[in-house]
Order: structure tokens, then sequence, then C-alpha cells
């Protein structure tokens, strides 16, 4: 498995920080840094120009940081809620998804891209979930997020069982009444 020791010109969450000396596998490097600009090759040169830019590059990554703190505390007190079509148990007939929570702050008039909204998996019942904002390396904000049933069914609130299974199941509790209450049980009843 071959390496390549580069430079990091930009932040890269799995790798390092900018400025930063790491190695990777040749491929990632020579197919997606590289290319993408992301990364120099760690030369003797590329080193010295980055060690002369880092006064440079630490005076702006304070920038964005703080700029980054000023937007979490702006958003500190925004909320998001979703109404989804769903089924039986809150389950959705669909997700909801980074693109629908970064649509959801746009429209609230923050301009944030998808990639930096953290979710796991996208969220598919009903419910109260908690979605981060990654605003900085260092600046996480977390979301409440809100999915209701349409019609403002609550979150908690779980249909009746429809279904064959179901009608059965409401039939059979009155009818088991009724063999109770038959000529012959009377009767008996009677005799008593």
């Amino acid at each position: 498995m071959a390496t390549t020791t580069i430079l990091l010109r930009e932040d890269i969450d799995t790798l390092g920080g900018r400025g930063e000396i790491v190695k990777v596998r040749s491929g990632y490097a020579r197919n997606y840094l590289l290319p993408q600009g992301l990364a120099t090759l760690a030369t003797k040169g590329n080193v010295k120009q980055i060690e002369g830019e880092r006064a440079a590059l630490l005076k702006k990554a304070a920038v964005e940081k703080a700029t980054a703190d000023a937007q979490k505390d702006q958003m500190g007190s925004i909320s998001l809620e979703f109404e989804r079509k769903a089924g039986e148990g809150g389950t959705l007939f669909g997700s909801v998804t980074s693109m629908d929570v970064a649509a959801a702050l746009q429209a609230k008039g923050y301009e944030i891209d998808r990639r930096k909204i953290v979710m796991k998996e996208a969220i598919k019942e009903t419910g109260e979930y908690t979605v981060k904002v990654k605003l900085h390396r260092e600046v996480t904000l977390e979301v409440p997020v809100n999915v209701t049933a349409e019609g403002g069914e609550a979150a908690e609130e779980k249909p009746a069982k429809k279904g064959r299974k179901a009608k059965a199941e409401a039939e059979a509790a009155p009818a088991a009444e009724t063999v109770e209450t038959t000529p012959a049980a009377a009767e008996e009843e009677a005799e008593s």
C-alpha cells in the first residue's frame, strides 16, 4: 500500500487541519486531494511556503471561528418543524434528510451547506430530534427538529389498528359475549 506525504491546504475532518503534514494513500492524494486543491505535495519548497503563510492562515482561521461563534449565538434559539405524511406507528412515507434541513434553514434566512449538517441517517419516524450543524471545525450547533404527521397529529399518538386482522379481532370480541347468552346458556341460568 503506497502512501504519499501531503500538506493540507484546507481543513479536512478525517485528516487534519490546514497546514498539517499527513500521510495518505497515493490514490486518494492523486485522484481527489491534489486535483481539488485541498492539498499539495509536502516538498521542502511547499513546506517553506506554507510556513511563511502560517501567520496569515492562523489569522484567517481565527476570523472564521469568530464568525462561526457569532452565527451560533444568532441561531441559538432556532428550531425546525416538519410535517410529513405518516403511516401506522408514526413511520414516515419518505424521510427528512440533511437537504430538507438545509432548505428549512434557508427559509429562515440562514445559508448552510447541507454537507455541514451532521445526521447519522435520515429521520424516518415522527418525533423530536436534535440535528448537529457544523458551522466551523470547532463550532457545532444543535438544532431541535420536530417531525409531525400531516394533519397535526402529535408525534406520540399512534393510529388505531386497521386492516383485516384488526377488523376480525373487533368482530370476535362481541361474538364471544353473545356465545355466553345463547338459549342453552339462558336455560341453565334460569334453572339455577
